[in-house]
């Protein structure tokens, strides 16, 4: 079992009973999953970015990605509806604990001229997204081996029903938040 699943079973729920004076164990919000993003813009010229994008998350959250497509065609960016633009994996159960938990702990600490990460990334309905300019920060991504730097997207997604309430659950999970 994960780290950061037993941290959450034996401090966190008591902890978030205590706060927010709930009634039922039931009521204590959790991380139903967390969704990884990678768009990749230069997709349609360079087949190539695709499959590295494809095996860099692929590495990084230990499950396939599924690539995602154009909904619609936009002249201006050369892209036609149909066409490859990105990659995302859907994280849950233990591989989300385990992503979490190497993502607070490991990514984020290597983030160069880090200071924490923006309180202000809810979306109101509990939900945190924050994102990483340079995904060379996961410990199994080679450098070496990496042709373009790309960026990557997450979104954890809470069953809370306040922003208050979501912020608390990542801080005690040890989510960097800015002082």
């Amino acid at each position: 079992m994960s780290v950061l699943k037993e941290q959450y079973k034996e401090e966190i729920v008591p902890a978030l009973m205590e706060k927010f004076e709930y009634d039922n164990v039931m009521e204590v919000p959790e991380i139903k999953k967390v969704i990884v993003n990678m768009g990749l813009g230069d997709a349609p010229e360079n087949a190539t970015i695709l499959d590295e994008a494809v095996e860099s998350l692929s590495a990084i959250t230990g499950q396939d990605p599924v690539i995602t497509r154009a909904k619609k065609s936009v002249a201006n960016f050369k892209i036609r509806k149909g066409m490859p633009v990105g990659c995302k994996a859907t994280l849950r159960k233990n591989k989300m604990y385990e992503f979490l938990y190497k993502l607070i702990n490991v990514a984020l600490p290597r983030v160069r001229d880090f200071r924490g990460l923006p309180t202000k990334s809810f979306d109101g309905r509990g939900n945190y997204s924050l994102g990483i300019k340079n995904y060379t920060v996961f410990p199994e991504i080679d450098v070496e081996e990496v042709s373009q730097i790309l960026g990557m997207d997450i979104v954890i997604v809470t069953s809370a029903e306040t922003d208050e309430e979501a912020k608390e659950l990542l801080s005690l999970m040890k989510m960097p938040f800015k002082q």
